[in-house]
């Protein structure tokens, strides 16, 4: 972030979704009152490449942590067990976030209590795994791709796969490759970032559904008050003027948006 302050000379840059520390790939960069859409992007689904490794568990469920358990089977299981497991983990699933997790604890991060020595039990949440690859298997390593919603971790799809399959298992290698519209291979480093390069509000809720506003809408929407709904969505949803400008981020009230992140409030 200090890095994108720089070059743009702004104080107003933050991002959304959050990376593992031992993780790579996308990260979304917000500046100025685009700052204030993040919550939006961080719904969008996720994808990731990823090393899942066998045999071995961890605190953390990734490579950086204290090895729990080590098994080396006397055979591994088949590519079919394999992608067997892996349509059980697919869909609407209750999965337990790891200990080591940004998770809030009694006012405090999971990941914070965990280093402290604190025993961390988070409750199981829903989420979702719109899909999950197998890309090769070469026992111990799985290398997978998987589409994931917001707060799906993928360290746990490693830990619990390896549960399915009877054996220990953490994640390797993560690298973040799309969120929603956005993908890796358009990306930039931080120290390429120029105002040039700065999308606008609108490209960062393109996944939203939009309605267009005429003039008299897009005045009272600046206010803060409801417009009609015309469009057959419950929100969000993103409100455009006619040139294509975000005026707002609405959700459903009866037959009207109300406006939650107004972008150009009225003079």
């Amino acid at each position: 972030m200090a890095v994108v302050r720089r070059q743009l000379g702004l104080r107003a840059v933050g991002h959304a979704g959050t990376l593992d520390p031992f993780a790579t790939g996308l990260l979304v960069v917000l500046v100025g009152r685009a700052t204030r859409l993040a919550r939006f992007v961080e719904a969008a689904s996720k994808r990731y490449e990823a090393v899942f490794r066998f045999g071995t568990a961890t605190d953390t469920d990734d490579g950086t942590g204290k090895v729990l358990r080590e098994v080396v089977p006397e055979r591994w299981p088949g590519m079919d067990q394999v992608d067997a497991a892996m349509q059980q983990l697919t869909g609407r699933i209750v999965q337990r976030p790891p200990a080591y997790s940004a998770k809030h604890v009694a006012g405090k991060r999971s990941h914070e209590l965990a280093r402290a020595g604190v025993a961390v039990e988070l409750r199981p949440v829903d989420v979702m795994v719109h899909a999950m690859n197998r890309r090769s298997w070469a026992p111990p390593d799985l290398a997978v791709e998987a589409e994931v919603g917001k707060g799906t971790y993928v360290r746990a799809l490693a830990r619990d796969l390896g549960a399915l399959l009877g054996l220990p298992a953490h994640c390797a290698a993560l690298r973040r490759t799309a969120i929603g519209p956005f993908d890796v291979a358009r990306a930039m480093t931080p120290s390429e970032v120029t105002a040039q390069s700065v999308q606008s509000p609108a490209a960062m809720v393109a996944h939203l559904p939009h309605q267009v506003l005429d003039e008299v809408a897009v005045r009272e929407v600046g206010f803060g008050r409801q417009v009609t709904r015309s469009l057959d969505a419950e929100g969000p949803v993103a409100l455009l003027a006619s040139d294509g400008r975000l005026v707002a981020v609405a959700e459903a009230a009866a037959q009207h948006w109300q406006p939650m992140v107004v972008l150009e409030p009225a003079a």
